[in-house]
């Protein structure tokens, strides 16, 4: 599966790094990707072994606000 989530605050290489870490630590991610310039992050994942809410839940952890 794939989501796209607008992750609003990211400014910078160390912000990006965050929230990829965040998701790629989740059980079922397999890959995130950030785009600072559109605040878009990209996570591909395995259904059941992590849902949209624990995505949500690890970026605003880091401090961001999330649009999913």
């Amino acid at each position: 599966m794939e989501k796209t989530f607008i992750v609003k605050g990211m400014s910078c290489g160390h912000c990006s790094s965050s929230v990829k870490g965040a998701l790629e630590e989740l059980g079922g991610v397999s890959n995130a990707t950030v785009d600072l310039n559109t605040g878009k992050v990209d996570v591909v994942y395995t259904e059941g072994e992590t849902s949209i809410a624990e995505m949500v839940e690890a970026v605003e952890d880091q401090g961001y606000d999330v649009e999913a």
